[in-house]
């Protein structure tokens, strides 16, 4: 894939050009993550509310009919369901990893087996999630590993 950067006049608007033989589904990633990084949410925390950028968010957790936001060292409250956040940004870092958790790949540092067979991911703040077997196979999609790697 070849990448082309031109610079132009400031008064005009920021425009991304796509030349493709065919919009597969790498290219169409490539548009959602670009159009999700716009979609900001508020987060709500004890002395106000904040606004998130989903690149700033390590993981999403649902605890008793609340959801929240885990970033690098702080928590907030979003005031939407799992499965909003998942329709957000479908073809983004962000993926299932259980019932009550929706991890950002992209802050994954290191993944290791757990009991059964789950996994456990580290997080690059340090924290540690597990992933439930069934979310295995997509998490390996998602990282482009084999299913029979490890």
């Amino acid at each position: 894939m070849k990448i082309t950067i031109e610079t132009q006049s400031p008064d005009l608007e920021d425009e991304i050009i796509i030349r493709c033989a065919e919009a597969d589904e790498e290219i169409m990633e490539l548009i959602y993550l670009i159009k999700s990084r716009k979609k900001s949410l508020t987060g709500f925390a004890e002395n106000g509310m904040v606004k998130l950028s989903p690149k700033d968010i390590f993981y999403f957790e649902a605890v008793d009919n609340h959801v929240f936001a885990y970033c690098e060292s702080s928590v907030y409250e979003v005031k939407l369901k799992l499965y909003e956040i998942e329709e957000m940004y479908p073809h983004s870092d962000f993926l299932r990893i259980s019932k009550s958790v929706i991890a950002n790949v992209s802050k994954i540092s290191l993944i290791s087996r757990a009991l059964g067979a789950k996994l456990e991911a580290k997080l690059k703040n340090g924290e540690k999630i597990i992933i439930s077997r069934q979310y295995v196979p997509e998490l390996k999609r998602k990282l482009g590993l084999e299913e029979g790697g490890k």
